[in-house]
């Protein structure tokens, strides 16, 4: 299924240029067709909010006019992070919704997320059915007397914090009152983050916590070279946890006491590891096997590793979170995410969701007495290398489909070496000390390339063999 639209995560360019109002009207109305079609209401309800973006004015007006003319009644949330509108989704009385958003992209750009009427973001086989309907133009304009009604929520953000809340122990975090400095880099965070953690009893300080859809204190993603004045406010401050968020707070980073960035792909595998502990405690008291943790095929062996550990199945995916979200559909999985901050708890929502993430973290510091600098010794040592390639516009699936049949034929799997691959997305090799991906990029003309190993040597070494392979194909052309 390749879709032109939609990708890795929704439609997503550069702001008034080439997602313009036009654009997102067309799309909100291909929106409004599937949604008459599918539903067995006279008048679905979708759930509209953005980001801080100063183009998501302009574009959310768009959107609800094309849902309104489709005979769609919507519901405006305002400026939500997009767990929190996936949160009103699942629980509030919609069909659906959808978010304006370029989450950690830079500040020209913008986007637009569809939301299932469960809280979880649109399969990609929806998305294509709704990229049909706009390719096609057959929309359901509704008559005069049967246009939508827009009506206003402003409580999405309260329901959504008082969600995480009801997650975890709230009595155990407030009697610690654990320093925690916060950068939502001026996003939709800044609305949520320092509320949920003030209500949790820490003692918080704050830094581009002000919305502000400029973002004039970092770029949107929360990048470790972004957040030096987070880490010298943590020292200042004698932080316990530094925590930031990208521009829709859907996921979340972290920073120890010392003011060093906790890499993401520690994260993932130190919370899987706190996660599969409270149900391995679970699971002795009801005799049941731990579900399974779900992950993409680009994430640490780290992961896998606490996953076996803990007698856990650990089930693979295409990059993406709404291909890991699928699957732990599919599977009733405990855990899942990516080595991105996107972190997915299951029992809460299935989405990434950076403020669950914070608080999950914080509970778990506190209930198994550890500092966050400790986290990386509680998780196993990986050394990884990455790297990409420029492809044509519109080229790097072409130059996957040759590349992948000349690493799978036996001559080349003879040269290389590798004990097995896999063709889950682009192609992944797996040696015996370690592993080689190369994929096509979901949003550039450009194919990935990340190895790993034990030793950065080897890492390093597995890097250069999938260089080689990509550029070879390259000349082929």
């Amino acid at each position: 299924m390749i879709l032109s639209l939609f990708g890795t995560n929704g439609v997503r360019a550069l702001a008034n240029k080439e997602l313009t109002p036009e654009m997102a009207l067309r799309l909100s109305q291909s929106f409004g067709a599937f949604l008459r079609r599918r539903s067995n209401k006279k008048t679905p309800a979708v759930a509209v909010g953005t980001d801080t973006r100063i183009t998501g004015a302009m574009l959310k007006n768009a959107v609800i006019a094309g849902l309104l003319s489709s005979g769609i009644r919507v519901i405006d949330l305002g400026i939500v992070p997009t767990p929190s509108l996936q949160y009103y989704v699942k629980n509030a009385t919609v069909d659906a919704g959808l978010v304006v958003t370029a989450s950690h992209n830079p500040r020209e750009y913008n986007g637009i997320k569809l939301i299932a009427g469960d809280g979880t973001e649109f399969s990609h086989e929806d998305e294509a059915v709704v990229e049909e309907i706009y390719n096609s133009g057959k929309f359901t304009y509704a008559d005069w007397s049967q246009t939508g009604e827009l009506l206003a929520d402003p409580n999405a953000n309260d329901l959504y914090v008082g969600g995480i809340l009801s997650r975890v122990d709230q009595t155990a975090i407030s009697g610690r009152k654990l320093r925690v400095v916060v950068d939502t880099g001026s996003g939709a965070g800044s609305l949520t983050l320092p509320v949920l953690l003030q209500r949790l009893g820490c003692q918080v300080l704050t830094v581009g916590a002000q919305p502000d859809g400029t973002f004039p204190w970092r770029n949107p993603e929360p990048v470790a070279d972004a957040l030096g004045e987070m880490s010298v406010l943590i020292r200042m401050f004698n932080g316990d946890l530094g925590i930031a968020q990208d521009g829709d707070a859907d996921r979340a980073v972290f920073m120890d006491e010392n003011g060093e960035f906790i890499d993401e792909e520690i994260m993932l595998a130190i919370i899987g590891k706190f996660v599969l502990q409270k149900e391995k405690e679970n699971g002795t008291k009801t005799g049941t096997k731990i579900g399974p943790v779900v992950t993409t095929v680009s994430t640490s062996n780290r992961l896998t590793d606490i996953a076996k550990e803990a007698g856990a199945d650990i089930l693979y995916t295409k990059v993406g979170s709404i291909d890991v979200g699928r699957k732990m559909m599919e599977s009733c999985a405990v855990y899942g995410g990516e080595g991105n901050g996107g972190m997915i708890f299951p029992n809460h929502q299935i989405c990434r969701d950076g403020g669950m993430a914070a608080a999950f973290v914080i509970e778990s510091m506190i209930k198994n007495d550890v500092k966050a600098s400790q986290f990386k010794k509680m998780v196993p040592e990986y050394f990884n290398a990455k790297t990409k390639i420029k492809t044509s516009p519109k080229d790097p699936k072409s130059v996957m489909e040759k590349l992948t049949a000349d690493i799978l034929s036996p001559a080349t799997k003879k040269e290389i070496g590798y004990a097995d691959a896999d063709t889950i997305d682009g192609v992944k090799l797996r040696f015996k000390t370690g592993w080689l991906l190369i994929r096509p990029s979901g949003t550039e003309p450009i194919i990935r390339i990340v190895s790993e190993s034990k030793t950065k040597e080897e890492a390093d070494k597995f890097l250069k063999i999938g260089e080689g392979i990509v550029l070879k194909n390259l000349e082929k052309k």
